[in-house]
């Protein structure tokens, strides 16, 4: 235990580090940096990636930790520049790789108020207006999937991976009951998901961690477009059901993440109804196609889900993480979770469970993720989220025609969004086998994110390697693709004349 004197001493440190004036100076150079970064990144004066090997990197940031300066202000820049000078540059336009988006800028810092404040959530008196902002977007989201207010429930979570987890646990808790509190029964034929060939592998990753196992995840057969059938899925659950086994949900997609094909909602529906079989849709990237008059068809049948996960940390255009869960039937918004914490839920004001969101989510602590999306949409209007659909869905056609027009790429599929897959096959490649073909593809990809010029991702496409863009900044101009397709043609040409495949 301090003494006195040590006490005092330790408390004026943190006097110090707590200090607004402080703070204040730190923010005003923060936003200069953070301005200045943008403007340079977005004139594509920057590497998209900025690349080292991981043991230097974790060498340059061990370093930052052994050291410690009387001139703050000098060293709060050196350690945001540092950030900056080795991190991803998204809101560089020639980003066009995972899909992860060159977020509105501004978000960010209704991000920070939560963050610097620490708004965080489990029951409603301890983030009351982080609650709210939750509740309002949940509202208006739902309805804009088409479900009316006060028929459906809805709440924030982590990602859509933690999103999927949280629709098919509860699945699994509706469709086998008692299985929260007795655990899956292991006799007899199992229960198995029924999930989009090319679903994310999120999906199966739940199956497992909610016991039903990753062996009992069947695969539904798609069509040539790599939409699940619905005529094949009608017979799938039927076969499936008759061998005794209870199929817990059926996951689609709108869209699945290898070429962006989103499922027939509406026919699948159907089956599912058909068969008595609860339908979650992973709808993170697509959800925001709702918002477009162009666009929307895609999610067509979406209404008819029992539960859906939608990304705004996707084509929202928000910082990671802002993911939502819908159930279209808000009875079943408290099947995931059974839980009792008397140290948290006040019996004495019973009505509060209904906004305590610990009650419906994995997380207890749940930071105020929904701030950033709310402050935005408070700020531009929904329009915005309209305006980011089209333009980058748009995009993905017109980098599909680039590519069509070129003798030397293939596109692989018509986009229905932005994600785009494709190959490269100049003269030289034109008779090699899929393996070396597929090969090239990758050491092609490799060369041309190292070189900062782009960044792209590798797929498979009818198990072959493959190049995949998604255009999810939306300054990415036309020009941009034309300059791509300059560029991996140049690094295509050096690798050629290599020693590689």
């Amino acid at each position: 235990m301090l003494d006195e004197p040590a006490l005092k001493i330790a408390q004026q440190r943190l006097q110090a580090v707590y200090d607004p004036q402080q703070f204040r100076a730190a923010a005003q150079q923060w936003g200069e940096l953070l301005a200045t970064h943008l403007e340079q990144v977005q004139q594509r004066d920057t590497r998209v990636l900025n690349w080292a090997e991981p043991a230097a990197n974790i060498a340059a940031a061990e370093r930052w930790l052994d050291g410690v300066s009387t001139e703050t202000s000098a060293r709060f820049a050196g350690i945001v520049r540092q950030m900056l000078d080795s991190g991803h540059n998204l809101h560089n336009p020639r980003y066009i790789g995972h899909q992860v988006p060159a977020p509105v800028p501004i978000a960010g810092l209704f991000d920070a108020v939560g963050s610097v404040t620490n708004q965080v959530m489990a029951i409603y008196e301890m983030g009351p207006w982080a609650t709210a902002v939750e509740r309002a977007l949940v509202n208006r989201l739902g309805e804009q999937i088409g479900w009316q207010r006060d028929s459906f429930a809805g709440l924030v979570t982590h990602g859509g991976s933690l999103g999927n987890l949280t629709g098919l646990l509860t699945a699994r808790n509706v469709a086998l009951g008692g299985s929260w509190e007795e655990g899956v029964a292991s006799g007899g034929a199992k229960p198995v998901i029924v999930v989009q060939g090319d679903a994310h592998y999120s999906v199966a990753r739940a199956a497992g961690v909610v016991g039903l196992g990753t062996k009992q995840v069947l695969r539904a057969t798609l069509d040539q477009r790599r939409k699940m059938d619905p005529q094949k899925l009608d017979e799938q659950l039927t076969e499936t059901i008759a061998r005794g086994h209870r199929v817990v949900a059926v996951s689609a997609c709108a869209c699945a993440t290898p070429i962006g094909a989103f499922d027939p909602l509406r026919d699948v529906s159907a089956v599912c109804r058909k068969h008595g079989v609860w339908m979650h849709v992973d709808a993170a990237h697509g959800g925001a196609a709702l918002f477009s008059r162009r666009y929307r068809h895609l999610l067509d049948g979406l209404d008819q889900a029992d539960s859906v996960v939608w990304d705004a940390h996707k084509m929202m255009f928000m910082p990671a993480l802002c993911a939502f869960v819908f159930y279209r039937d808000k009875r079943h918004r408290f099947e995931a979770f059974r839980q009792e914490a008397p140290y948290l839920f006040d019996p004495s004001a019973p009505g509060m469970a209904e906004y305590d969101s610990g009650m419906l989510t994995l997380e207890c602590t749940k930071r105020a993720a929904a701030y950033c999306l709310w402050g935005t949409w408070s700020l531009f209007g929904q329009q915005l989220f309209e305006d980011l659909v089209d333009v980058t869905f748009d995009l993905g056609r017109v980098f599909y025609d680039k590519l069509q027009a070129a003798e030397d790429f293939v596109p692989l599929h018509q986009p229905e969004c932005n994600i785009v897959a494709f190959r490269h096959v100049p003269t030289a490649m034109k008779d090699a086998s899929p393996e070396t073909l597929g090969a090239f593809q990758r050491e092609l990809r490799r060369r041309l994110i190292e070189s900062g010029r782009f960044y792209i991702v590798q797929t498979n496409y009818g198990g072959v390697g493959a190049l995949r863009v998604t255009i999810i900044n939306p300054l990415t101009t036309p020009d941009d693709l034309d300059e791509l397709l300059v560029t991996l043609r140049e690094l295509g040409a050096e690798l050629l004349k290599s020693d590689h495949p």
